[in-house]
């Protein structure tokens, strides 16, 4: 670097006004691991055993994304146990019926994970690493959601074949609709199996709630623990109206802020926890999307913009000549390539970003021109703006159409598959301290009563 560019370098660290929470990309994972508990029995499912030490792997997932401290560990391991009694009997009838997944399967939704939560490629299992945890904890529990999803299609038979007419009759009634208010929502389903734990479960998702408050992905939450076929996305139900959410769930929505995590809504089948990304008006939303292309340049430690490291002000530098000399997407792709952050972050809808800093600086650059190097403690970022358009985002495509009918029904199928394997199941609960309700938790000695289904 030559004595001539420092000085516009140091400069350029301490002008540095964007936060860096709009740049990080990286979720704050760091849990430290407990002891290795014993091997104990804690359910018998089916023949099948789930250990103490499972329930204990996963009650540190959960505290690596939700940031659950051991003040609450009774309460979840309580909880997590009956997820994991679930999962086990979805597991089991996907191993009966010889539905296959793939490590390949495995390794797209992985990747689909680290993306929507901002992590590079491997960020995900290296987190889980550092916070001493199995990844496979985490790949077991994709691969039953995966199987089950795909049990669910082969069940619905000819109803998994959305016909033209019903894609019709859908984007007919989304039209009529023209004028009246729509959210697009995220969802964590929670079940009750049976009316005796309400009130646990309760305090169990209030401690989770608690920790979405005060910052936990909401994505990573729900893909680890939401028992909605939503799950897989995050707990991402698109843009919905009112008419098709739980009445419960509905007469909440209407009442919140963006941004919001609704408390524990008691729906049938279990409580549901909601958070409303946005609304509009159906029928009409005009927004400018951005497809961008992205390349960052990560400091060695967090910068001190009066004494930045030899390191960081070369880092700073290669900033500046690919600003300098980019002139295409292309070439800001290939400048990101091996780096720790997908060069392609995805559309963005223009009047979402923040801060407004950023919103303002993407809106105003030249299609296919870079920015100025954009410095956080953590980096360097040179963005390019590829595209630029407006349309309508509120117009139903038949392929959205198509995919909402279809969810509609999986959801409904995995209602009603899972309570029927709960009646016939075998489940013998060793170590809770609800002692008391193991024959409770045995349908099959004890049929309950199915709840209505949820809607959508």
């Amino acid at each position: 670097m030559t004595a001539e560019k420092i000085p516009a370098v140091r400069r350029a660290l301490r002008l540095a006004a964007l936060p860096a929470a709009a740049l990080a990309g990286l979720l704050a994972l760091s849990t430290p691991a407990p002891a290795q508990g014993t091997n104990r029995v804690a359910a018998v499912v089916n023949g099948d055993v789930i250990t103490l030490n499972e329930v204990e792997s996963r009650r540190r997932l959960l505290a690596l994304s939700a940031g659950l401290t051991g003040g609450t560990g009774g309460r979840a391991n309580d909880q997590i146990l009956r997820l994991l009694i679930d999962e086990r009997l979805r597991t089991q009838e996907v191993a009966r019926r010889r539905i296959p997944v793939t490590d390949q399967d495995i390794a797209t939704t992985v990747g689909d994970i680290e993306s929507r939560n901002g992590l590079p490629p491997g960020g995900l299992r290296e987190n889980l690493r550092r916070a001493n945890i199995d990844p496979r904890v985490l790949y077991d529990q994709i691969r039953a959601q995966i199987g089950w999803n795909r049990l669910l299609r082969g069940q619905l038979g000819n109803q998994a074949n959305v016909t033209d007419p019903e894609v019709a009759d859908f984007i007919a009634t989304q039209n009529a609709r023209a004028g009246q208010p729509e959210f697009l929502v995220s969802e964590i389903f929670i079940p009750v199996s049976n009316p005796g734990q309400d009130a646990e479960v309760q305090r169990f998702v209030s401690d989770i709630i608690a920790r979405l408050r005060q910052g936990a992905p909401f994505p990573m939450v729900a893909t680890q623990f939401s028992q909605a076929q939503s799950a897989l996305l995050g707990g991402d139900l698109g843009w919905i109206s009112p008419e098709r959410l739980d009445p419960e769930v509905a007469a909440i929505v209407r009442q919140m802020p963006e941004g919001a995590v609704s408390n524990p809504i008691r729906v049938p089948g279990g409580f549901v926890i909601v958070t409303l990304r946005q609304k509009r008006t159906a029928g009409r939303d005009m927004a400018t999307m951005l497809t961008l292309r992205q390349a960052f340049f990560p400091f060695e430690g967090q910068v001190n913009p009066n004494a930045p490291t030899a390191q960081q002000l070369r880092q700073v530098e290669r900033g500046q000549q690919l600003s300098e000399t980019a002139r295409s997407c292309e070439a800001v792709e290939a400048a990101a390539r091996g780096g720790s952050r997908p060069a392609d972050p995805g559309q963005i809808r223009q009047d979402t970003v923040s801060p407004p800093e950023l919103r303002e600086l993407l809106a105003s650059l030249p299609i296919g021109r870079p920015s100025q190097p954009i410095i956080s403690p953590d980096g360097v970022m040179v963005l390019v703006v590829c595209s630029r358009e407006t349309r309508n985002l509120a117009e139903v495509t038949p392929e959205q159409a198509r995919d909402r009918i279809l969810r509609d029904r999986v959801e409904l199928t995995s209602r009603q598959v899972l309570r029927d394997l709960q009646r016939r199941a075998q489940i013998d609960i060793r170590n809770t301290a609800q002692a008391s309700e193991a024959s409770a938790q045995q349908p099959a000695q004890q049929p309950q009563q199915q709840p209505a289904p949820r809607r959508r």
